[in-house]
């Protein structure tokens, strides 16, 4: 298997920093210290996700480093790289347009490359065009004096003689990503944030193969998130048992947020051929993944009746879950309450969850172990803990975050 993404950087170091972000986001990933060719024939490489791959060209002429970077996107692209992350020095250092040209142009003839350097963490924000490191255009900054490649502009769309995107309050993913598709083929984007930079990954998804990424190690980390999640077509299950006001409220930010909510009546719980007459529809609507990935609510209703306890409603539902999880090839399964989350595990035949994070303090990110759900991503939590938007993230900790099945 050949790798899906390749990172094509001009020094190791920051192949490496922006490596590490695919790495969190749970895709294997291998750092190279060569070029393609070098990085393809090699061992180490079978059955890694993503390739990082190093020019060693920051120090080149503009035409030198163009031709190196040319010919290693192009070799990357015929060994069948689906997407292509150029990373670029923070300050703007190297044969920057030169580079970024190459990258476009070997890329593909629709290329659209989306150029944001931002990386808030360290100090670096691009405002109106401009790359500030530290609240300082980085001409004012010991970038500008460097050396070997020192920096003599600040506003990147003149430094690259292209468009300029800003972001706004209130952008939507969809419409930054409308606004970059009628930019031009090469777009610079501001990003002062980590909520900026988020947005922009995401509009990024949303251009799909065309798009060609170029930053840092702080585009790096979401884009790394919403790739893992950019080939989903299945849904994520939830399954809310709790009784509690905080699970609640939790569900109704998940519904607001879209999710497809399904709540049977105490009645239909309480009889068996209630039950199946309610819970055949949801299966049938769900037999097939629909063509956009969704979330879909089971959530057990308010009150109590007499002769129906609280076990036989975890159980119903928990059932109910493992039926939708194979009926629908589900992406993951999230479950708030204690006896719900148990009876979901049980009636998949699970004996244990492989941890690998957490969506927030105090509630796990794993895989299960053993069962008919071997390898399926799943969150846990208790009825009366987390924030609103708690099962909001679980959802999305689901999506953002590859999975070996």
């Amino acid at each position: 298997m050949n790798p899906a993404i390749a990172i094509v950087a001009d020094d190791l170091t920051g192949s490496g920093d922006t490596a590490v972000q695919f790495v969190r986001a749970g895709w294997s990933t291998h750092l190279s210290i060569g070029g393609a060719d070098e990085a393809l024939a090699g061992p180490a490489t079978a059955g890694v996700e993503v390739l990082a791959v190093t020019t060693n060209s920051r120090a080149l002429a503009p035409e030198a480093a163009a031709a190196v970077v040319r010919d290693n996107v192009r070799r990357l692209r015929a060994a069948g790289v689906t997407r292509l992350y150029k990373k670029v020095d923070s300050t703007l250092r190297g044969a920057f347009k030169a580079e970024v040209d190459a990258a476009r142009e070997a890329w593909g003839p629709d290329t659209v490359a989306v150029i944001c350097p931002a990386f808030p963490a360290t100090g670096r924000t691009v405002q109106a065009g401009v790359l500030y490191v530290n609240g300082k255009p980085v001409t004012e900054t010991s970038a500008a004096t460097d050396p070997v490649t020192p920096v003599t502009e600040s506003h990147i769309p003149t430094l690259l003689g292209c468009a300029h995107v800003a972001q706004h309050d209130g952008d939507t993913p969809e419409a930054l990503a409308a606004r970059i598709r009628q930019a031009g083929p090469t777009v610079a984007v501001d990003a002062a944030s980590d909520a900026d930079l988020e947005r922009l990954a995401r509009a990024i998804g949303l251009l799909g193969a065309q798009a060609l990424p170029v930053g840092a190690g702080g585009l790096a980390a979401p884009l790394a998130r919403v790739w893992a999640g950019a080939d989903q077509s299945a849904p994520v299950v939830v399954v809310v048992t709790s009784q509690h006001s905080a699970a609640r409220a939790q569900a109704a930010a998940l519904q607001a947020a879209g999710a497809d909510t399904w709540t049977p009546s105490l009645a239909d719980l309480a009889d068996d051929a209630a039950w199946q007459a309610w819970s055949q529809p949801l299966l049938a609507a769900h037999a097939q993944a629909p063509a956009e990935a969704g979330t879909v609510l089971l959530l057990a209703p308010e009150g109590q009746r007499d002769g129906l306890d609280s076990e036989t409603v975890a159980e119903r539902l928990g059932g109910l879950a493992a039926q939708l999880i194979a009926a629908s090839q589900a992406a993951g399964v999230v479950a708030t309450g204690g006896d719900g989350a148990r009876s979901v595990l049980l009636a998949l035949g699970a004996r244990g969850i492989a941890l690998v994070d957490e969506v927030m303090g105090g509630v796990p990110l794993g895989t299960l172990t053993g069962g008919t759900a071997a390898g399926l991503p799943v969150v846990t939590k208790a009825g009366g803990f987390g924030a609103e938007d708690v099962l909001v993230r679980a959802v999305r900790a689901i999506r953002d975050r590859r999975f070996k099945q």
